[in-house]
């Protein structure tokens, strides 16, 4: 399938994406960019790269990823903390051997490749037999080779909840809505621009790692995960407010198990319902998940300061699906 020939654009809004009837996807960006591969990254232009770096005045630096191995024992069933092994070929020299390196074991973006659209194929209708190893369509290595790089605006929803006296639960694993990003922004009396890469911190991650080993075992026995409910208003709230990226310091994004009731249960019924289908597979959203958000948003709440100049480069792996995140933030 080829991408369709469509009069949806770029400042097309999601309601125009939801009601095209062109053959692409409903709720889809296929056919409206024109380099495909990197999505809504594209939203992130030279125009916003010279805006963001004014922001740097401090030169204060924060490194977004969290180790490699750091979720040991990992949330995902399969994703297991990588064996590291220093090999040498003689008494003078030494190397890195990686087993078992899952690239979305740790902080990572999931690349357009992660998830398929049910009846339809990758994301602006890259055909199966192009989603292959070492084939460059869709691969991650887009946002290496041309990294990620504009104003990042963190969005504290944990300080949020905690002001409205309901602090996030993470054993509970809670939803939260898109329209609490919109509380968050009042609430830190800032705004949205064209190409932003948001940066939600809920705090999941840092606890996480730092609870108990039977609320670890709480948690991912039932693979529940505080994030957002599935809805269409998530999605919308992203292409209309034309956001880059969108990072955040959950497992997945999406609150764990799947909401009862998901608008996306029979479009998407491999996975239960999940939204990764509508952000990555139809809109072309970057998803930053399990990132390090902890010292970010420690200097936010002493300076007032939310937003940043962030910088993303993925490993540059040929036809890879995702890669460790890499990600900088610098004011």
């Amino acid at each position: 399938m080829t991408s369709p020939v469509s009069t949806i654009g770029p400042d097309s809004t999601y309601a125009d994406l939801c009601s095209r009837s062109d053959g692409a996807p409903a709720g889809s960006s296929w056919g409206v960019f024109d380099d495909p591969d990197r999505g809504t990254a594209n939203f992130a232009g030279p125009e916003q790269v010279r805006a963001a770096a004014e922001l740097v005045r401090r030169g204060a630096v924060f490194a977004l990823d969290h180790p490699l191995g750091a979720f040991d024992p990992p949330m995902a069933r399969s994703r297991t903390a990588p064996k590291h092994t220093i090999v040498s070929a003689h008494a003078e020299s030494r190397d890195d051997l990686l087993d078992g390196f899952y690239l979305q074991a740790s902080s990572h973006l999931d690349g357009l490749r992660h998830r398929r659209v049910s009846g339809h194929g990758f994301y602006d209708g890259t055909p199966d037999d192009q989603v292959t190893e070492n084939a460059p369509a869709l691969g991650i290595q887009a946002w290496s080779q041309n990294p990620i790089v504009g104003r990042g605006l963190l969005l504290d929803l944990e300080g949020l909840f905690a002001d409205r006296g309901a602090p996030l639960d993470h054993v509970r694993g809670p939803a939260v809505e898109a329209a609490d990003l919109d509380a968050a922004l009042d609430r830190q009396n800032t705004r949205i621009q064209d190409g932003d890469l948001i940066l939600v911190h809920t705090g999941w991650a840092h606890w996480y790692l730092t609870a108990t080993d039977d609320q670890r075992n709480e948690v991912r026995a039932g693979r529940r995960s505080t994030g957002f409910a599935q809805s269409r208003e998530l999605a919308r709230w992203l292409w209309d407010n034309k956001i880059a990226l969108f990072g955040t310091d959950t497992f997945a994004v999406e609150v764990l198990p799947v909401l009862p009731g998901s608008p996306f249960a029979e479009s998407a019924p491999e996975d239960a319902g999940m939204m990764h289908q509508e952000l990555i597979g139809k809109l072309g959203v970057p998803l930053g998940e399990l990132w390090n958000l902890t010292a970010l948003v420690e200097d936010s709440r002493r300076t007032g300061t939310w937003d940043a100049l962030v910088t993303v480069k993925p490993l540059n792996f040929v036809g890879g699906v995702g890669s460790p995140c890499n990600a900088t933030a610098i004011r």
